[in-house]
This record gives C-alpha cells, sequence and structure tokens, in this order.
C-alpha cells in the first residue's frame, strides 16, 4: 500500500504554483498526493504530471470539492453543476494518471437537513440516477470513484459503511467503491476494524487522521486493529493523511478548525508519515 498526502494541509486552492510543495513531500517520503480540485480551471494538468513525474510522484486521488451548487442530491440545477464538475474533474484525472476520484460526491459538505423518510428517499433515487451516469462516465475512462460517508454533523445523507454499500449496491458498477475515513468512522462506526471487514474488496480508498484531526498516532484511536483489518481484507490501496490546520484559513472554517490541533502542520506530515510506515 501507498502513502500520500492531501494537499489541503498546506494550500487551499491548488493551483499550478502550488506543484512547488512536491520536492518537500517527495523529500518527507510520500509515495502519493493528493489532489482537492476545488475548481478545474485552477489548474494545467499536464503541468502538474510534468511536476509529478519530476519528483517521482503520482497523484494517486483527486478529492472532489462539492459547494452548495454542486449537490447531486439538490435542485436540477445543482445536480447539473455537479455533474458537468465531475465529469470535468475525472477528464483531468485522464491527463494526470490519477486512478481515482474521492470525497462525499453524493451532497454538498455541510448539508445537514432533518427531511422526512419520503423526501429523504426522493434523494436517494436522485443520487442513485446520477452515480448511475457519472460512474458509466468513469469507467469508460478507466477511473473509479470512491464514496466516501461523512459525520452527522457534515451530511445527513450518508455516514456509516453500511449506508454506502447501500447506495453502491442501488448503483450497481464496478467504478463506484467505497472511501472510509478514520476521523469520521470514529464518529459514526461502533467499531472502525468492523466497518473495514465490512467494506473488504469495495474499498477503494482511505483516509488517515487522528480523532481530532491531527496526526494519525497521536490521538485516541486503535490504530492496531485498523492495520490488522486492512490486512484481513487484502488491502492495497493508497492511505492518505488528510488533516487540517488554522494556517489554511478557508480550509479551517470549512472543517471547524479553530484552534492549532498540533504545533505545526510539518509535524502532521512527518510524524504521521512515520507512524503509518511502522504501523500498517
Amino acid at each position: 500500500m501507498r502513502l500520500g498526502i492531501n494537499t489541503f494541509l498546506f494550500t487551499s486552492p491548488f493551483t499550478n504554483d502550488s506543484t512547488k510543495l512536491f520536492k518537500q513531500f517527495k523529500q518527507w517520503g510520500f509515495d502519493t498526493i493528493e489532489i482537492p480540485i476545488e475548481d478545474p480551471a485552477h489548474i494545467d494538468p499536464e503541468h502538474v504530471k510534468r511536476e509529478l513525474d519530476k519528483y517521482g510522484l503520482v497523484c494517486g486521488s483527486v478529492c472532489a470539492c462539492l459547494g452548495p451548487d454542486r449537490d447531486l442530491r439538490g435542485t436540477p440545477k445543482q445536480q447539473k453543476t455537479s455533474l458537468d464538475y465531475l465529469k470535468a474533474v475525472i477528464d483531468q484525472m485522464v491527463v494526470l494518471d490519477c486512478p481515482a476520484v474521492v470525497g462525499p460526491v453524493y451532497s454538498a459538505v455541510g448539508r445537514a437537513d432533518a427531511v422526512p423518510a419520503a423526501e429523504y428517499k426522493k434523494q436517494w433515487q436522485a443520487v442513485v440516477k446520477n452515480l448511475k451516469t457519472l460512474a458509466a462516465y468513469a469507467q469508460k475512462r478507466g477511473k473509479v470513484i470512491c464514496m466516501e460517508p461523512l459525520n452527522r454533523f457534515e451530511t445527513d445523507f450518508i455516514n456509516t459503511c453500511d449506508q454506502a454499500l447501500k447506495m453502491v449496491k442501488a448503483v450497481g458498477s464496478p467504478a463506484l467503491k467505497l472511501h472510509l475515513d478514520t476521523f469520521h468512522m470514529n464518529i459514526e462506526e461502533k467499531c472502525q476494524a468492523s466497518a473495514i471487514r465490512k467494506a473488504g474488496k469495495l474499498l477503494g480508498h482511505f483516509h488517515a487522521c487522528g480523532s481530532d484531526r491531527g496526526t494519525p498516532g497521536n490521538d485516541h484511536i486503535d490504530w492496531q486493529p485498523i492495520a490488522k483489518a486492512l490486512k484481513e481484507i487484502g488491502y492495497k490501496g493508497d492511505v492518505v493523511i488528510e488533516s487540517f490546520t488554522t494556517d489554511v484559513k478557508v480550509i479551517a472554517k470549512a472543517a471547524a478548525i479553530w484552534r492549532r490541533i498540533e504545533p505545526t502542520r510539518n509535524e502532521i506530515a512527518v510524524k504521521g508519515l512515520n507512524f503509518l510506515r511502522k504501523t500498517l
């Protein structure tokens, strides 16, 4: 398995100029880079690919960024905007030679409503329809969508591995897999290791961060059962550190990071990487 870093720890938005981070990531020992594409216009994927090649790195995943105007369960306009955005991201992944788009692709992040069961069912059907379209688009281009459950404070739609598996089954495409995250699972799952085993071969991507969004290993999460479960299911995908700090203001606000969780973001990257190499 490869170990990666999500660039939100250091910058937002990611632009062509952000590739200057690659040298440091390589020196620290990361194998892969996870690039959040907030707007496809922010990057020239050919330039980014050249810089990745220059430092012997790969873009292992692209992180989907869905704000209020991008929502596969929203208004018809929001659904179309979201589909157009995600298709553009997949097109850039072809140039980046990136295998997977990851994240909560089904809804705008932060949308957490208490809706009646009938409305939830209607939203579910809309997401199934849209994900079938998107998965077919990805499959034709040899790409995979890895769908991430989020905690209850960030979405009311898919919070658990069980719910995500139900969605994957409903869509019925080999191009749709699961993306699990230790921070969200720490809130929503009874047992993180059990959730990983449930996902099994459908687990396509994995985020590792501390229970407080800080450094993996510098927290209360029991990492040994997680490592054991990943080994038991034969997980060979990427494990990416996705942590946030107050240094990147826009992301800090979106992720409710109101205080300095660790002394420096470099410490999150370096100590987190060393911990994951030792543990996984």
